[in-house]
């Protein structure tokens, strides 16, 4: 059992190794490529903000009780 492991771990090392390590890589990237990547990154942060405008009640509910148990902490001690 344990030469299946060590084995399995070498291969698993060598793998990684493999796509860590590439060569030389003659590619060519297209001014298209940079509005693509442009308008990957505005999705994601409209996106983002679209769900926190959707759960901003359930965020902000969070931080009341929060604080709220905090004040009601407080005033138990200080009683």
């Amino acid at each position: 059992m344990k030469y299946g492991t060590g084995l399995r771990a070498a291969v698993m090392l060598s793998a990684i190794a493999v796509l860590l390590l590439p060569g030389v890589a003659a590619a060519y990237i297209d001014p298209g490529t940079g509005s693509y990547i442009l308008q990957m990154v505005l999705g994601g942060l409209l996106g983002g903000l679209f769900a926190i405008k959707v759960y901003w009640k359930k965020i902000t509910a969070f931080f009341r009780k929060k604080s709220l148990e905090k004040k009601v902490d407080a005033e138990t001690r200080a009683e």
